[in-house]
């Protein structure tokens, strides 16, 4: 069902420095920082050549990256994402197989414009896992 590992995304409590971080002293291809409101976070991507790494910053109070922060306040991993071919097909396997599905249970476009839908953590290991229809 799942493809190959899409991202794996980093909640934290400052971009620019964590862009410093990747960009200066690792030498990474990072991309402009992008608002998402919809997911109610701030997103940036590190290119690399097998996969992507997604920054993650709160916009606003409300959002779910500054719940994480305030446990996690140094930031770190908030979930992994990976691709699956028909996000509907693999949803209604995933439930049937009593995998929790967070949300009302329906797509919604991530950052790269295609549909995605978030797994509870304690159904993976304690990873909060995403799905993005490639």
């Amino acid at each position: 069902m799942i493809g190959r590992l899409n991202h794996v995304a980093i909640a934290v409590p400052d971009m620019e420095a964590a862009v410093a971080v990747y960009r200066d002293t690792l030498g990474a291809h990072v991309s402009q920082a992008v608002p998402q409101p919809d997911h109610g976070v701030m997103t940036v991507f590190v290119e690399l050549p097998n996969t992507k790494i997604e920054f993650l910053e709160p916009l606003g109070a409300d959002s779910p990256i500054a719940k994480f922060l305030e446990r996690n306040p140094s930031g770190g991993i908030h979930h992994l994402c990976y691709e699956v071919e028909d996000i509907i097909a693999a949803r209604d396997e995933l439930k049937a197989a009593g995998a929790r599905v967070l949300g009302d249970g329906e797509p919604k476009i991530g950052a790269h414009g295609k549909p995605v839908l978030f797994l509870h953590p304690k159904d993976f290991l304690g990873t909060l896992t995403e799905l993005e229809q490639v």
